[in-house]
């Protein structure tokens, strides 16, 4: 198993950790072992919406229409 070690983390965040660590029933460190397991699992949706275009066929040979419509200037006034 790899250690890390964060430096510079604000007080205010170490206080909220230790907190969230309490209500859970767990160490702080147990508490952002959890909170980092989620986070690097969840998934990237840029990378998910690319491998369903993939596997629906790629997006290379689907039409780009053309525009016909004319910016128009905003009268906020």
């Amino acid at each position: 198993m790899t250690s890390i070690i964060v430096r510079g983390l604000d007080e205010s965040v170490k206080k909220q950790l230790a907190a969230q660590a309490k209500e859970h029933g767990r160490s702080m460190e147990a508490e952002v072992r959890d909170i980092l397991t989620k986070a690097a699992r969840k998934p990237h949706i840029g990378l998910a919406l690319m491998q369903a275009a993939r596997e629906a066929g790629g997006i290379d040979s689907l039409p780009i229409p053309e525009r016909s419509d004319i910016a128009r200037a905003v009268d906020f006034g």
